[in-house]
């Protein structure tokens, strides 16, 4: 028997099929490799949201509190947009709603920048009885100790604007009489006084010692001093000439400079130490390098003194200079190419200029009509403030170490402090200053 199950046909492999579904091809329909129904045209989509979106009837019969009716209709404007459920079915995706409700996020707050105000009172006004007003002199400037140091006649005063105390640190011969300029040294210690009889004196204002006299470098008085570091004394005289003092040695006189024909009334260094700027009364504003005794270059362009110069802080090859009683006119330098880059009509004569420390900003004082400082926002020279106080042409204005006050002072004999800048509570270490090309040392002797 067992032999004949052995001899029972086999079945004929070839009539077997695969089932659709297991087909290795796709099929016409595309299916692909998953089993997605397809219900065609047996569903009507029109319907189905009608049915889902119909309230049923025991919402519809359900009685609710005003209260929770009122929630529900501030909830289906808000959220739902009108509708009664949640998820329903679209041809297209609703946008997002955004709803008042929704806390904003950190990226939608952007901090509005705090507009900086400019007092347009002086925050103190000091007395300056017989202070010598001439734009051949300069008798205000304000050291690196945040003192403050001003000529009356035969007299320098130091105000200490931290504790607010006044000292007389020099009376000078009635021969040497008046002072006619003042300059600190960098190192907020030693001050240079020149006087009306061609004589600079060195004093020591912790010790109020006189340190050195130059004396046979002028003939007339000097009107103009600048350091280049705290040995090298720049002064210029009542006939046009230069003198580079090397306050160290005994022949202190080690460059002269020749270029101007009349008075020289603005000198000042650039912060690399490299460039000399001075304006006189010849109407000239000559650039020089320190190691040339020839101008770099030469600037006829005023039609007036010019007694207002300033280097840029942030940009060494910029100059910007100011014409007197005719000229009216802030000129901006390049002093590398040697091409005036602007000119600007302030209406009045320029005084003195400065350089904003905190700011893309440039501050002027002026002459009559107004007697004010202005302030400049550059490159633009849009005026965005204009300090008014005093009654006759500010002819002195020097700036504080921390940039946020100003002092300046007239033939009103007063002299006004302003507040240019908030005082920032941040401490920052202090800046060495520039010490130029040839400095050695750092001290008088």
């Amino acid at each position: 028997m067992d032999a004949d199950i052995y001899r029972e046909p086999l079945p004929d492999v070839r009539r077997w099929r695969r089932p659709p579904w297991a087909s290795s091809r796709p099929t016409t329909r595309g299916f692909g490799d998953r089993f997605i129904p397809n219900r065609g045209d047996r569903m009507n989509m029109n319907i189905a949201e009608a049915l889902l979106n119909i309230p049923r009837k025991d919402e519809s019969t359900e009685e609710v509190s005003p209260s929770r009716a009122a929630y529900r209709k501030l909830l289906s404007d808000t959220m739902l947009q009108g509708r009664t459920r949640v998820f329903s079915f679209s041809n297209r995706p609703r946008s997002p709603l955004k709803s008042s409700l929704e806390a904003p996020t950190p990226t939608h707050i952007q901090p509005a920048r705090k507009r900086r105000q400019i007092p347009q009172a002086p925050e103190k006004t000091l007395d300056a009885p017989d202070i010598v007003c001439d734009d051949r002199f300069n008798v205000l400037d304000w050291g690196n100790k945040n003192v403050l140091s001003v000529a009356v006649d035969d007299k320098v005063y130091l105000w200490n604007a931290t504790d607010g105390s006044t000292t007389e640190l020099v009376t000078v011969p009635e021969s040497s009489a008046p002072i006619t300029s003042v300059s600190w040294a960098p190192d907020g210690r030693h001050i240079a006084i020149g006087q009306c009889n061609s004589i600079v004196e060195l004093y020591d204002v912790t010790t109020k010692k006189l340190l050195r006299t130059l004396a046979g470098i002028h003939q007339g008085p000097v009107g103009s001093l600048a350091w280049n570091n705290n040995h090298l004394l720049t002064t210029g005289g009542e006939h046009g000439e230069i003198i580079n003092n090397d306050v160290r040695i005994q022949s202190h006189a080690v460059r002269s400079y020749r270029g101007h024909d009349d008075v020289i009334c603005g000198l000042k260094w650039s912060s690399c130490g490299k460039h000399l700027a001075s304006g006189g009364a010849d109407k000239l504003l000559n650039i020089w390098d320190v190691s040339r005794s020839s101008p770099l270059h030469r600037f006829s362009n005023h039609t007036s003194t010019v007694r207002a110069v300033a280097w840029c802080p942030f940009k060494d090859n910029l100059l910007a200079s100011g014409g007197g009683e005719t000229d009216h006119c802030i000129k901006f330098w390049n002093v590398s190419a040697g091409t005036c880059l602007k000119s600007v009509e302030t209406g009045s004569e320029v005084c003195g200029l400065l350089w904003s420390k905190h700011e893309r900003e440039l501050l002027s004082s002026h002459g009559p009509e107004k007697n004010q400082i202005a302030v400049w926002k550059y490159p633009s020279m849009t005026k965005i403030a204009e300090l008014t106080g005093h009654t006759s042409s500010v002819l002195y204005m020097t700036q504080s170490p921390d940039g946020c006050q100003v002092a300046s002072a007239s033939s009103d004999e007063t002299l006004k402090l302003w507040q240019i800048n908030e005082k920032s509570t941040e401490k920052k270490a202090p800046k060495s200053p520039h010490m130029g090309p040839t400095n050695m040392y750092s001290y008088i002797r």
